[in-house]
């Protein structure tokens, strides 16, 4: 978020017609959160994400002849700092699943309310998720499956958390689709404080984020470890 505490955001959809509708709908809540750009297609996307440095891209799974965005991705994520919330009118759970795997913060569909879009695109810019609630589990099994089909070491570094690190660790499972804040207050410690924890406990457990500390937390049976 900006300093001024405006969300900006940057939509890609190759529908005309629903781009002018999205506009509309975010920038009647000015001053909150402002369109910034409107891409419809890959090549837009890119130059766009880099020119404008929004804080949510809102992105249409299926972009038209340009295929699936999820084959770009990785690299639209690569070349921004902005959090990524997928926009699409399929209902598939593999496709919504894939798309928070390769880093996007959650799915939205098309469908829902204007009053629902808008809560997504807050959530995700506050950092965190908006996923529906079979989500994490069902990621975490895809996870699991797919580790045990390498038949991967033993983890390492789950001895060398303390009983705070543990406590946070539950809470991150307990309320996965949570922003930092309300984990943070729930544990009526500061934001501050809990990234403190987090930044320790990812370096311990070799986990990049909390989506990775979820699944790994799940895998090893660290969520009530501190109960």
């Amino acid at each position: 978020m900006t300093t001024n505490g405006t969300i900006r955001v940057l939509l890609i959809d190759d529908h005309k017609s629903l781009l002018w509708g999205l506009a509309k709908l975010i920038d009647g809540e000015s001053p909150r959160m402002q369109v910034v750009g409107a891409a419809s297609n890959r090549a837009e996307a890119f130059a766009l994400a880099a020119e404008k440095q929004p804080d949510v891209i809102l992105l249409d799974i299926d972009l038209g002849a340009d295929g699936s965005t999820l084959n770009f991705l990785p690299d639209l994520l690569r070349e921004s700092a902005a959090r990524v919330l997928m926009l699409t009118g399929l209902r598939g759970s593999d496709v919504h699943d894939r798309a928070v795997e390769l880093g996007a913060r959650g799915v939205v569909l098309k469908e829902e309310s204007p009053d629902v879009i808008i809560q997504a695109i807050e959530k995700v810019s506050a950092g965190g998720y908006w996923l529906d609630p079979a989500a994490p589990g069902r990621l975490a099994s895809r996870k699991v499956n797919e580790e045990e089909k390498k038949a991967p070491p033993k983890p390492e570094g789950i001895e060398e958390l303390t009983e705070a690190e543990l406590r946070v660790v539950e809470q991150v499972v307990r309320q996965a689709s949570s922003t930092s804040k309300e984990i943070a207050d729930s544990m009526n410690m500061s934001v501050k404080t809990l990234n403190n924890h987090l930044t320790k406990i990812y370096s311990k457990l070799g986990a990049k984020n909390r989506l990775e500390l979820f699944i790994y937390a799940l895998k090893n049976n660290l969520a009530d470890l501190s109960s």
